[in-house]
């Protein structure tokens, strides 16, 4: 515990080492073609070996219910680091696609080889880029599908500066589907992590002043990853339209 005490404001992690000795670690000890089993030899590897900045176990329980409410066709992460999340939307949504954005190539070619050993390489994409890149990676992304109204699912865990800006980009391109009064459908559901710790203040202040008009967001209090002293909050936002 108190190795993750001294490093839980990290936000680097690239480059260390750490990242690919997981993704070693995933290989030597994972049942192969077994996503479970990838999962929780990652979470293992984060309590007994070093500290990893993925979403995690806790955090990440809520994140699968969150997926399992969207149920999604198509899932867009943002921060792939060992490809820890997208694996838990693949495995919570058995028929979507599922796209992560990493800014970090090395990153990018960790978590492929992770999802490939988890049997999940065919559902799982990561494309190597920032949503604040002028609209390059957005126009990637245009080549695999997305379009109005056809985005169900989002999970944010990169920058926590840029969650709002890359937030509005995708609205601005109508990807999210809106949900729909006249037949009960629900919106896509966008969610949040680290919006405490380390924070993410402008993102927390836009979700509250839109609650009720564009969205309606539940506010999961939480905690930091493979830890229990330090809270954290998740949000899980419902996008109503307009």
């Amino acid at each position: 515990m108190a190795f993750h005490q001294r490093n839980i404001f990290t936000v680097g992690q690239i480059g260390d080492g750490r990242e690919a000795a997981a993704a070693r670690y995933v290989v030597a000890n994972a049942r192969r073609g077994d996503p479970d089993d990838v999962i929780a030899t990652i979470d293992r590897f984060a309590y007994e070996e070093s500290f990893l900045i993925n979403v995690g176990d806790e955090k990440g329980a809520l994140l699968d219910a969150a997926v399992v409410r969207a149920q999604p066709r198509l899932a867009l992460e943002l921060g792939t680091y060992c490809g820890y999340g997208a694996l838990r939307i693949a495995r919570a949504a058995p028929a979507a696609r599922v796209f992560s954005v990493e800014l970090a190539a090395a990153n990018a070619e960790i978590a492929r080889s992770i999802w490939a050993h988890a049997g999940l390489a065919d559902r799982t994409t990561c494309v190597v880029g920032t949503i604040g890149d002028g609209g390059r990676t957005l126009d990637a992304l245009a080549q695999y599908g997305f379009g109005t109204g056809t985005l169900d699912f989002m999970f944010i865990d990169h920058d926590k500066s840029a969650y709002l800006a890359d937030l509005r980009s995708v609205l601005d391109r109508g990807w999210l589907r809106a949900a729909h009064a006249s037949n009960g459908g629900g919106g896509a559901i966008v969610v949040a992590d680290n919006v405490k710790l380390p924070g993410a203040p402008d993102y927390l202040a836009y979700m509250r002043a839109e609650q009720g008009a564009r969205w309606n967001t539940v506010e999961h209090k939480t905690h930091g990853e493979y830890q229990t002293l330090l809270r954290d909050v998740m949000l899980e936002s419902e996008y109503l339209g307009g």
